[in-house]
């Protein structure tokens, strides 16, 4: 596939920081990539060729016991694209023809490109969370994927969204999308709890004072989900902060093959605004890389920073 969109994820910034551990160097990065297929092997009908495909990031056998019971983010053999093989911050990239997904007509190959791992991991996490309609989500850090988080709560007929960021950048972008912004350097809990408590709340950035507040923040019987990267422990008090409100926190890994095809759907049907959470582009270069980088880890203004090889 010729690469004309990756987009900067903040698992990339954790990469390159030895955050996380990558299996090894040198490494491609970039598991948010979407193009057009410039060639196809064997037994790929040829006219895939020119077709605007994005990639699901995860390359699965699809006979082991996981990818058996459709949960192929498990796959004994799994590899993900730009952590365990060369991934899209580059001209071209070669996957198996199942990973490249038809874009459909309306959406713009960057806003796909980004869907692949925003859009489709919030819905797996609100999917693990069991998000029932009628019910008020809190989204914890406003991203690529906290503004996806707040359009796909919206979408699914949450009830309220709120919207926690300490960047009043970010909070006025999710307000856009029908959002309740609450300022991430007050009392959060406490701001929350006001406004009725959540439902379901999801840790979006990978900080474990967050998933505190996402804990601490539900309603009896809320789900906090953990989506974020971090190796930091939190602490809590399980029977105050479980046992007596019945809570429950929940892991979401990845998404699946399904799960991005779903969303390119809704995005299509109009249900979704994927390009808005594109604030800059940037060449295929390594400067330019690197700052955008070193401003997504600041927590700068930038939502969503896709790089567009051939095009700088």
């Amino acid at each position: 596939m010729r690469v004309e969109a990756a987009g900067i994820c903040r698992s990339d910034v954790h990469y390159r920081s030895g955050h996380r551990r990558i299996p090894g160097v040198p490494l491609v990065p970039g598991h948010e990539v979407a193009g057009v297929i410039a060639a196809a092997g064997a037994g790929i009908p040829a006219e895939r060729v020119g077709e605007r495909v994005c990639l699901h990031y995860l390359v699965t056998c699809g006979r082991c016991a996981a990818c058996r019971r459709g949960a192929e983010q498990f796959c004994a053999v799994g590899q993900m694209i730009g952590l365990d093989r060369q991934g899209g911050y580059a001209e071209a990239i070669v996957v198996p023809a199942v990973n490249a997904v038809a874009i459909p007509d309306g959406i713009s190959t960057e806003a796909a490109a980004v869907m692949m791992c925003s859009t489709a991991t919030v819905l797996h996490a609100l999917r693990r969370a069991g998000m029932r309609s009628g019910e008020k989500v809190a989204v914890v850090g406003v991203g690529g994927l906290g503004i996806s988080a707040v359009q796909l709560a919206v979408a699914l007929g949450a009830a309220r969204v709120f919207a926690v960021d300490v960047n009043p950048t970010k909070l006025a972008a999710a307000e856009r999308f029908g959002a309740t912004p609450i300022d991430g350097t007050g009392d959060v809990v406490a701001a929350l709890r006001a406004a009725g408590g959540a439902d379901i709340s999801l840790e979006l950035v990978g900080i474990a004072d967050l998933m505190r507040v996402a804990v601490a923040s539900l309603n009896p019987g809320g789900r906090a989900v953990a989506v974020g990267i971090t190796r930091d422990e939190f602490g809590l008090d399980p029977f105050r902060d479980l046992v007596l409100a019945e809570r429950s926190i929940v892991g979401s890994a990845d998404h699946l093959l399904a799960e991005a095809v779903e969303v390119l759907q809704m995005a299509a049907a109009g249900r979704l605004d994927p390009g808005a959470a594109i604030t800059a582009r940037i060449p295929l270069e390594v400067g330019a890389v690197n700052h955008a980088m070193d401003r997504l880890e600041g927590f700068g203004d930038d939502i969503r920073t896709v790089i567009t090889p051939g095009q700088g």
